[in-house]
């Protein structure tokens, strides 16, 4: 009895609902493809990158740069390696917060005993 009622039911929605998936009776009507548009030719497009003088300009401006930090970074080596002996170097820049005068100037020593061996 189970299988009748659900047959019947069945064919009733069958009536009621229309019919979905890929096996349906009625097939819409097909769609018209666009045909591809062919690629654009990157030759076309104007040149948009910069130009001789502007390269040269930035090229410039970069190697300029470049060497002022070699000279920064020479003369923060020199300082590191004096104050691994115990020399202050008076190294400064740009909003430091003490200035060159803030270093104590090294003392020249003087020979006091030159011709025998160091007594304590």
């Amino acid at each position: 009895m189970r299988d009748a009622i659900a047959r019947a039911l069945v064919w009733m929605l069958r009536l009621l609902l229309p019919a979905r998936g890929r096996h349906t009776t009625q097939h819409p009507a097909p769609m018209d493809t666009p045909t591809p548009q062919p690629a654009a030719n990157p030759w076309s497009k104007p040149w948009t990158s910069p130009t001789r003088e502007q390269a040269q300009e930035l090229f410039r401006l970069q190697a300029e740069t470049t060497m002022e930090l070699g000279i920064v970074q020479r003369e923060r080596r020199a300082a590191v390696l004096l104050a691994d002996i115990g020399i202050d170097y008076p190294y400064t820049y740009d909003g430091a917060p003490f200035p060159a005068t803030a270093f104590v100037q090294p003392q020249t020593r003087t020979a006091t005993n030159t011709t025998g061996p160091r007594t304590a």
